[in-house]
Parts: structure tokens; sequence; C-alpha cells
């Protein structure tokens, strides 16, 4: 894990959770949820990108439309 860095910017009020096998929720497989309303202004719902572990973590790999959207964010969270 590298932590802050000049070039970061912090999502606030993420939510991280394992979800469990759960016939209520419709959850068939055990997967992560990461819950922050930001994120889907670059991944939107139904979209798929790569997903490896590193060092004390996850790195999520943006594809190229979705790269372009982050700039958007990234815009939008900076002037405020």
């Amino acid at each position: 894990m590298t932590g802050p860095a000049k070039s970061k910017i912090r999502l606030e009020n993420a939510v991280v959770y394992i979800h469990k096998e759960d016939p209520l929720t419709g959850s068939k497989v055990i997967h992560i949820d990461i819950e922050q309303k930001d994120l889907n202004e670059i991944i939107e719902p139904n979209e798929s990108t790569f997903c490896a572990g590193k060092s004390g973590g996850v790195f999520l790999g943006l594809k190229k439309e979705m790269q372009k959207r982050a700039q958007e964010l990234i815009k939008k969270l900076e002037k405020s």
C-alpha cells in the first residue's frame, strides 16, 4: 500500500463489503462491493473492468471510456 500522494484524490465515504451468498438479496456468489456514489460517474452500472491484487489492496484498471469519465470527475472534484 503506497498511501497518499499528490497524484491521488481521496474519495470520501467509500464503504466496502464482503458480500456473502444470500438468497434474500439475490447474491449467488461471494463478492466484494465497493459503494461510493462518485464511482458510478466512472464505471456505469453493468460495465466491466479489470481488477488485480496489489500489495495492501486491489487495483481497478479503467477502459478508455472510463478514463475519460474519470478525468471529468477529477476536474469536478478539484474545483470543489
